[in-house]
């Protein structure tokens, strides 16, 4: 039987399993390589492609796009299309487009001109947070306290440029934090030097950030985040504890599956504004303002499945619950070939 979906296998990816959902229910599929010269040639005849394209892969980043753009154009079906992640690893984007759709974003100001961000910051209060367009688990985000760093920040963005965040230890503490057993601990040290190397080959292929500046208002009193990935008409959602002696809950790893804890009010926020952007699937980050009214951080096509799995059960767009757990990549699959 001719294949009818086409995936780009990529180890860590949502490949893996769309592969075994394949081999287990008896649908004729084929491994492709996005990245080859004759990847028209290799889609040839597919219904389907899923291809989970990653911010770290720079191939991915200069080519996901117009592939699947152009696949969409000659009618194969594609997961992520357009609508779901063109504004992926890109805050600058998602701030237009949140609102263009008037959506409840966490006031947010960016400036091209050093000269306007100066004069905004003789003008606002702090602290405020500093990002960069780029990375996720809170990296490249600070808490501004004062003017003085503002200015430092500024200049530094319209002259030299920022580097992302990506240090060869980075995030080093949560895993250790998060083992269970001597065992465990090893297995984190055995892995250190393949992932410094790793680090150390994403560190040469970043470009500076610059002739920009992005910050937003700093929300405070916020003990934890709410994080709602939204995938076809299912609402998955947990919290995040902020983090020790910090402000930021996103990559803190500390999730809480308590579903009392997830305010309804979020999840009626990111269903509306999914279906308005026409993702497939969106992760929404949101806290909340002084007089507890949900508003968003920010958006993400890129989510990590196995939280979304630990999940027992998911919200439906009338908000009724559903007991059970799930494999997102199951599902984006089988609602891509349903429709």
């Amino acid at each position: 039987m001719a294949p009818k979906v086409a995936i780009h296998a990529r180890e860590g990816s949502f490949s893996g399993r769309w592969i075994e959902y394949c081999q287990q229910n008896n649908i004729p599929y084929k491994i492709v390589n996005c990245h080859a010269n004759d990847v028209s040639a290799q889609l040839q005849g597919i219904e389907a492609l899923l291809w989970h394209w990653a911010y770290q892969v720079p191939a991915d980043v200069l080519v996901a796009k117009p592939i699947l753009r152009m696949a969409e154009r000659v009618g194969i079906k594609v997961y992520p299309n357009l609508a779901t992640c063109w504004h992926f690893d890109d805050k600058v984007s998602q701030k237009y487009l949140l609102e263009f759709l008037d959506a409840p974003l966490v006031p947010t100001f960016i400036f091209f001109d050093q000269k306007d961000a100066f004069d905004w910051i003789e003008k606002t209060s702090f602290p405020i947070v500093f990002k960069l367009s780029k990375g996720a688990g809170s990296a490249n985000v600070r808490l501004v306290k004062n003017a003085a760093e503002a200015r430092s920040l500024v200049k530094k963005a319209f002259g030299p440029g920022i580097a992302q965040s990506g240090g060869y230890f980075i995030d080093l503490n949560k895993k250790v934090t998060r083992v269970k057993s001597r065992k465990d601990y090893l297995g984190v040290l055995s892995r250190m030097p393949r992932a410094v190397l790793e680090a150390r080959k994403r560190n040469a292929e970043r470009v500076l950030e610059k002739n920009y500046v992005y910050f937003q208002e700093f929300v405070p009193d916020n003990l934890y985040d709410t994080r709602i990935t939204i995938i076809g008409k299912r609402a998955f959602g947990f919290t995040r504890n902020v983090r020790k002696n910090d402000f930021r809950a996103s990559g803190s790893g500390a999730i809480d599956y308590d579903s009392e804890r997830v305010d309804p009010e979020c999840i009626q926020i990111a269903f509306d504004v999914a279906q308005r952007i026409g993702s497939q699937s969106l992760a929404f980050d949101f806290v909340k303002t002084a007089d507890r009214k949900p508003i968003i951080l920010e958006v993400s096509y890129g989510f990590n499945a196995e939280a979304v799995h630990a999940c027992l059960g998911y919200w439906d767009s009338e908000l009724n619950w559903h007991e059970g757990q799930y494999w997102p990549q199951e599902l984006i699959l089988t609602d891509l070939l349903s429709c």
